[in-house]
């Protein structure tokens, strides 16, 4: 599989991770963003750097794809996106759009934009997308495309928060 990839889509162009953007990632990565997601964020930028590096490795092995979201035109930097376990039959998405650019439907394009790229690519049962409950514009993405909620779980995230996870799967 290559995973050499560039994704364009009518407005963002998604390429892999890389330390190219330590600087928007550790900036942007913020305790709101973070809110209802499980990481946290990085206190010092060579946490940053590590997530980025373990990242590349992953995307070598096989395992992931992790992707930095941007703006087609100005290449601004968006967010970051990702396909996870990519080499089960279950991978599962993973997606973050900076506080500055909410509102615009860049987390639906990406997530749109890497399923096309996953139902071409990989052979899947189906693709999980674990949500807060709380998270409506999240879980918007996930139901527009026909994702239907498998299971609904709570978890304490590293921030130390729980999380009230709605599980969505979602088939080729």
């Amino acid at each position: 599989m290559n995973l050499e990839v560039k994704i364009e889509t009518d407005n963002l162009l998604l390429l892999p991770i890389s330390l190219e953007y330590k600087e928007d990632i550790f900036k942007e990565f913020s305790p709101e963003i973070t809110v209802f997601m499980f990481p946290k964020p990085a206190e010092k930028i060579e946490e940053t750097e590590e997530f980025i590096n373990e990242s590349v490795k992953q995307k070598l092995a096989g395992t992931d794809l992790v992707v930095v979201v941007l703006d087609k035109n100005t290449k601004a930097y968006l967010g970051n996106a990702g396909l996870h376990n990519i080499n089960t039959r279950t991978p599962e998405f993973g997606i973050w759009i900076k506080k500055s650019a909410h509102g615009n439907g860049f987390g639906k394009e990406s997530i749109f934009a890497l399923k096309k790229w996953a139902d071409k690519n990989l052979k899947y049962e189906y693709i999980l997308y674990p949500v807060d409950k709380e998270n409506i514009a999240s879980r918007r993405i996930p139901e527009t495309l026909g994702g239907k909620v498998f299971r609904e779980y709570e978890e304490k995230n590293l921030s130390g928060n729980n999380l009230q996870l709605l599980e969505y799967r979602i088939y080729p």
